[in-house]
């Protein structure tokens, strides 16, 4: 399965902006309902986003798409996820802070979102909660709440979550957006001081972003190199019937070593050009 790079956010009041999100190269569009929704126009924008998925029922193909729904502790929540939960290929809900409040989940894939102090503190039990399909921060909100502005300490909680998930068996944790649409330099940098934390893939808030966050999680060329001589190492030793790995330098590799390179040769191939358009 392909880990996606790339989660566009698009407001769900801008029904004009869908189709361009699922054209813009993301590997996921997600309709948002919350934070990017004015309070009296959220219930135009769940409409929009129930008819869209249903439209796009009856065109299969594209990137997947997301909805990120209000707090479903909230009537309004509850609304959205008996609008779209049904139809959306995952949800995601904010503001998660116990596992408790996946119960209320039907069928869809579920993204829970850890935005707050309580919300890192179970990040270990909501990560392991059988709704999860992944899980991410929300940054801004957090450091808001615990008055954070030291990167270090940012790191610290990131770290957290990073752990919770691979111990969950869940999928590597995407970077929260990064606000400032024109600062490329910036945004780069930013992905590439997540990459080395662990974090992968980042969520946009613009088309512009997408380019920038593929090249900064592509391999680069010493990596695949290096991961494809492994790899083929891998592969002679199995036509030889040997069970170790050697290299050309004489060094040995394990089992998590050789499936860690078929992934980064496999993430150097589908990161090679230009962002696929979507249909």
């Amino acid at each position: 399965m392909n880990i996606p790079v790339t989660w566009l956010y698009v407001p769900g009041d801008r029904p004009e902006r869908f189709a361009k999100a699922a054209a813009s190269g993301a590997d996921v569009v997600i309709l948002d309902l919350e934070d990017a929704v004015a309070p009296v126009r959220k219930d135009e924008a769940r409409a929009n986003a129930a008819a869209y998925l249903r439209e796009r029922r009856e065109r299969p193909g594209g990137p997947a798409v997301h909805v990120r729904l209000n707090d479903l502790a909230t009537e309004r929540g509850q609304a959205d996820l008996g609008a779209v939960g049904d139809l959306a290929d995952a949800v995601r809900l904010p503001k998660v802070e116990s596992p408790g409040v996946l119960d209320m989940l039907g069928a869809a894939p579920a993204y829970a979102l850890l935005e707050s102090a309580a919300g890192i503190v179970a990040a270990g039990d909501i990560a392991a909660h059988p709704r999860v399909a992944g899980v991410a921060l929300g940054e801004q909100d957090l450091a808001a709440e615990l008055s954070i502005t030291d990167e270090s300490a940012m790191n610290h909680l990131r770290l957290r979550v990073v752990l919770a998930a691979a111990a969950a068996g869940l999928p590597p944790v995407p970077m929260s957006v990064y606000p400032n649409i024109k600062d490329e330099a910036g945004l780069l940098a930013s992905c590439l001081a997540g990459r080395a934390l662990g974090l992968f893939g980042r969520t946009a808030i613009h088309p512009r972003q997408i380019p920038v966050i593929r090249r900064a999680f592509r391999p680069t060329d010493e990596e695949t190199a290096r991961a494809a001589e492994i790899v083929e190492a891998a592969e002679q030793a199995g036509r030889s019937g040997t069970g170790a790995v050697a290299l050309p330098d004489g060094r040995f590799v394990d089992a998590p070593i050789v499936a860690r390179a078929r992934r980064t040769v496999e993430l150097a191939r589908r990161l090679a050009g230009p962002p696929p358009a979507g249909d």
